[in-house]
């Protein structure tokens, strides 16, 4: 069998599958309902657990096996119920009525259920129904009215027709979106007669406005007529004004021949006293540039000489005042800094003193701890040391001993010279004894301190020669 015989079979089988499928597979639009019935149909209601003998299936699809099931459709679409409804009022006066239902079968499973039961194979006849219960609903509610309640309130007429009406709704599965009165109709004139009163009245106003706005426009007349007689009067009384004018112009121009002659002899005066009074200002300028100006110099000349020799001597006053106060500034300034430095010399020196008499005395203190710690290790290397340092003075000391002598006769020469100043010199070494025993006396008062502040007291020797402690 050729290739192309088993691509058509496969072909031919997948186009089978798919039309199958498409046979048994059905899907819900957005604005009906799937109810299915059949072998294994089985669904519950989920808003009142109610146990149902039919699925409903919305907004997807569902598999219904053909032979077993049966899938129909319960549209979701909005409807609209015209009414056109006799009634009679509570006063009695027949009215005809015109409204508008707008329903639709309710969004839950519940309302799809009632609606599926009650208009599934007739929702033909579903406008019919509604217009039969709006009808009797409305016939009792307007039968509880006044006919100025209906005019005046048909709200509260929809509202009252909407609640008495929403049970029996809710049973059949359905829910009102708009209920509107569009008309109310009377075949007695009893509307008509209700609107003469407020007809008769606006009609009376407007009789009213009118006849007012004749007596405005009346009124109006007759100040423009007013204007118009002012306006009359006006212009004859401007008319006179320059009649007026004109004739006084022609008898001027009469009188112009006279006047003329008049005015040339007025400006011969005027021209002739002008000439007078430009010869007296020359003369005046004459004297004035002859005599005044002159004599106006000179004093002047003498006031400024004497202003400006007033003005130099009271200048040279005041430069010697100036002079001298400045000069008894800078002496009195010379003196202060003068005593200034000397009091700041005189407090420096007395500081250096001091700092220096300070310094000495601690050097000397110094001096003396080192001397006394030195002569407690070695007495005699101190002896020596400071006997050392006074040797010149000491031999120059002993030197005096032979400073009084006038003659002296050495016997021996050489020799004998030596020998004095060896005796010289051992009078020193006497000296050095009595040193060396005042300083173990030194040291022995400044080791007695020591010796009470440690607990101990030194042994003295009594000249009886018994020890005390």
């Amino acid at each position: 069998m050729p290739w192309y015989l088993y691509v058509a079979i496969a072909l031919g089988a997948v186009v089978v599958i798919v039309l199958a499928f498409r046979a048994i597979w059905k899907v819900a639009e957005p604005n009906e309902a799937l109810i299915i019935s059949g072998l294994g149909a089985r669904g519950e209601n989920t808003d009142t657990a109610e146990s149902l003998g039919f699925k409903i299936v919305t907004g997807k699809g569902k598999l219904v096996l053909p032979g077993f099931q049966t899938a129909r459709r319960l549209l979701l679409d909005s409807r609209s119920a015209t009414l056109q409804v006799g009634c009679v009022t509570k006063q009695g006066i027949p009215v005809h009525v015109r409204g508008v239902v707008i329903y639709k079968v309710g969004d839950d499973f519940a309302s799809i259920a009632n609606a599926a039961r009650r208009f599934l194979d007739q929702q033909a006849t579903m406008d019919s129904q509604i217009h039969e219960l709006f009808a009797g609903h409305l016939r009792s509610i307007i039968g509880n009215l006044t006919v100025e309640d209906l005019i005046l309130n048909r709200e509260r007429l929809a509202s009252e027709i909407r609640g008495s009406s929403a049970d029996e709704m809710s049973k059949l599965g359905l829910v009102v979106d708009s209920f509107q009165i569009q008309e109310i109709d009377d075949s007695t004139g009893y509307i008509t007669n209700l609107g003469k009163p407020h007809a008769a009245a606006v009609a009376a106003q407007a009789r009213i406005a009118e006849a007012q706005r004749d007596q405005e426009a009346t009124t109006a007349e007759q100040d423009a007529a007013a204007e118009k007689a002012g306006a009359v009067r006006q212009s004859q009384i401007k008319q006179a004004q320059y009649q007026a004018e004109v004739d006084q112009a022609a008898a001027k121009a009469r009188q112009s021949g006279p006047l003329a002659e008049a005015s040339a002899r007025q400006d011969v005066i005027r021209a002739e006293t002008e000439a007078a009074e430009l010869a007296a200002q020359l003369a005046e300028q004459k004297l004035q540039s002859d005599v005044r100006k002159p004599a106006d110099a000179r004093a002047y000349e003498t006031r400024t000489i004497a202003d400006a020799d007033r003005d130099a001597r009271i200048s040279a006053a005041q430069a010697e005042a100036k002079e001298t106060e400045l000069r008894a500034q800078a002496q009195a300034q010379a003196t202060r800094t003068t005593g200034e430095a000397d009091a700041a010399a005189a407090r420096a020196r007395g500081l250096a003193q001091a700092e220096a008499a300070q310094a000495q005395g601690l050097a000397e203190a110094e001096a003396i701890k080192a001397r006394a710690a030195a002569l407690a290790e070695n007495p005699d290397a101190v002896v020596a040391q400071q006997l050392a340092e006074k040797w010149p003075e000491i031999v120059g000391e002993g030197a005096k001993a032979f400073g009084n002598v006038d003659h002296m006769v050495v016997l021996n020469g050489a020799d004998g010279v030596s020998d004095l100043l060896a005796k010289a010199l051992t009078m020193g070494g006497t000296g050095l004894g009595l040193a060396r025993t005042l300083l173990n006396g030194m040291q022995d008062s400044a080791n007695a301190p020591k010796a009470e502040a440690n607990g101990t007291a030194p042994v003295t020797t009594l000249q009886d020669g018994e020890q005390t402690g």
